[in-house]
């Protein structure tokens, strides 16, 4: 039964990563939070670490404490580089 419970605070997670818009950001804690646990943000940065789902935007979850947090596709750095991207997409609409 506790898988079952883990799955599903997982795909919560990925729905909540999903609707994240270009532009934003939310910590790990928020996104814990609004899955349902709000003692979870390592088990969200857990989930982050380990997703290679493009259509899930994990760059966009950062550290609570104002740090841009790691990325698994290039590191905080490539991470930096996305959300400023986006927020000078977000911006120029």
């Amino acid at each position: 039964m506790r898988k079952n419970n883990k799955q599903s605070f997982s795909n919560k997670v990925y729905a909540v990563v999903k609707k994240i818009p270009k532009g934003k950001t939310l910590s790990y804690k928020q996104v814990a939070t609004k899955a349902g646990n709000p003692a979870a943000a390592r088990a969200v940065g857990t989930l982050m670490r380990k997703n290679y789902d493009e259509n899930i935007p994990c760059h966009r979850v950062v550290r609570s404490d104002g740090k841009i947090g790691q990325y698994n596709r290039g590191g905080p750095q490539r991470k930096m580089e996305l959300l400023m991207e986006e927020r000078y997409a977000y911006e120029r609409r």
